[in-house]
């Protein structure tokens, strides 16, 4: 296949497809179960290394889950700039201007740049202190900022490959992501004991060796991501010509990406305090958040890749005019993401017990993480309208609506509940905190859907 002189692809593959035309349920489809492989072996190697990590004992579950978290609140932020950015070029796509496009999407990488080294600094200094705010026990502490540290610094893969990720999937290209993915969390998979155990001729590193898997990994499919968009193996083809920093385009894809990022943070920064108010309540349960938090990321796989498919057809079709088109791609991810969760919730219903010994087998532990799955279960029957309507407003370029929705539900209903249910009902115990955390979820959702059926979106220009 060629390329031409703009920059995309010419010829009549799935990659050159122009997704403001024809079915909408079918490009929804088309568009979706690559980003469901993709997000699926993202989350795979985080599980797999949390069920050999499990090996080593709930001290070093409950270091590397806290630590965890921490890099998520990280990638969430990486994601929010990484959203500004999706919404750019998708628009330019949509619209034609595929120079443009390139353009923005070269600049998203000068982002990542200061970004990964910020992170990097911070990894390196303050690890230990970060875990020491939540009053964890010595070895946890000890565990958890190991595995930080090596994260953090390693934070340059993953920046740039969320980038460049995000990159293919705004121009209507999963494929490549997928085949990237699957390529390094394979890699990922097979290495990972050998690092923690010592196997063969490999030290034996513990948890440290499953955040050193972790970097190695992200940093091969950081490569195998750039090679597809400098080869023109992927629809957008960027190149060096012309490059320059350009703080115009970098304010703009910050200004539509800082809402976004801001509602990562606090987020993820609100999971944070969930563990400060679980930790009290002993290693068992602060092991039994962690491997919630780990299944919660399987059920939000399909729900995040049917909601950023949205965004996808959400900026494409309004760069092509077509407002009433993207509004309609929204409702149908809706209507998919439904049928999804409300499988999954009965699932976890009917198996808790199953699910969790899969990641531990302690007898405490497989009892409370067992209720937090099921109390859960009760948020999880809404989530497509929160993750579908939160990644269509993003393509859309109107992030403020739903960040606002995110911090007055987070910090106004979530987190009181959570701190005060178990003081008002004594013998709900280290379960109210889950209860409080249920009310995170169906708020959002039913504010946001209100706003998106307002229609105001379709007017905001990025």
């Amino acid at each position: 296949m060629d390329n031409d002189n703009t920059g995309v692809r010419v010829g009549r593959g799935r990659g050159d497809r122009d997704w403001t035309q024809g079915s909408i349920p079918r490009n929804l489809w088309s568009l979706s179960w690559p980003m469901v492989i993709t997000n699926s072996f993202m989350m795979l190697g985080p599980t797999i290394d949390m069920i050999w990590v499990g090996k080593l004992g709930s001290a070093s579950v409950a270091g590397v889950g806290v630590s965890g978290m921490a890099v998520q609140m990280v990638g969430g932020a990486m994601m929010g700039l990484a959203m500004g950015m999706r919404a750019v070029v998708s628009r330019y796509i949509g619209a034609g201007d595929t120079r443009g496009a390139v353009h923005a999407a070269r600049q998203g990488f000068s982002i990542s740049a200061s970004f990964a080294v910020i992170m990097a600094l911070i990894g390196m200094f303050l690890a230990e202190k970060i875990l020491m705010l939540f009053g964890l026990e010595p070895d946890v502490v000890s565990e958890g900022a190991a595995y930080m540290r090596i994260l953090f610094i390693g934070m340059i893969a993953m920046s740039f490959r969320t980038i460049a990720e995000g990159i293919m999937q705004a121009s209507g290209d999963t494929i490549s992501p997928m085949k990237v993915t699957i390529g390094f969390r394979i890699f990922h998979i097979a290495l990972c004991p050998f690092l923690v155990f010592g196997l063969w001729i490999f030290p034996k590193m513990g948890v440290s060796g499953a955040a050193v898997t972790n970097v190695a990994s992200q940093s091969i499919g950081t490569i195998l991501c750039l090679w597809f968009l400098f080869s023109g193996r992927t629809r957008l083809k960027l190149d060096l010509k012309d490059f320059r920093i350009d703080f115009g385009m970098i304010r703009r894809i910050v200004r539509i990406g800082l809402p976004a990022m801001m509602s990562g943070l606090q987020r993820n920064l609100s999971q944070f305090l969930v563990m400060y108010l679980v930790a009290p309540f002993g290693t068992a349960a602060v092991a039994s958040h962690t491997i919630n938090q780990r299944v919660e990321m399987i059920m939000m796989m399909p729900a995040m890749a049917f909601g950023m498919a949205s965004g996808v057809l959400m900026g494409q079709n309004l760069g092509a005019e077509k407002p009433e088109r993207a509004e309609k791609s929204a409702w149908f991810a809706i209507g998919m993401v439904e049928v999804w969760v409300i499988i999954a919730s009965l699932i976890l219903l009917l198996w808790a017990e199953n699910i969790v010994s899969i990641f531990n087998t302690e007898p405490a532990v497989v009892e409370t993480a067992s209720t937090f799955l099921r109390i859960a279960a009760a948020g999880y029957f809404i989530l497509g309208f929160q993750a579908v309507t939160t990644n269509s407003l993003s393509g859309a370029g109107d992030n403020i609506p739903s960040m606002v929705t995110h911090i007055f539900s987070v910090w106004l209903v979530s987190m009181p509940l959570a701190f005060f249910l178990p003081k008002w009902i004594p013998e709900l115990g280290v379960y109210g905190v889950r209860w409080g955390m249920v009310a995170g979820v169906v708020l959002p959702a039913v504010i946001l859907t209100i706003y998106f059926r307002t229609g105001r979106w379709k007017k905001r220009k990025v």
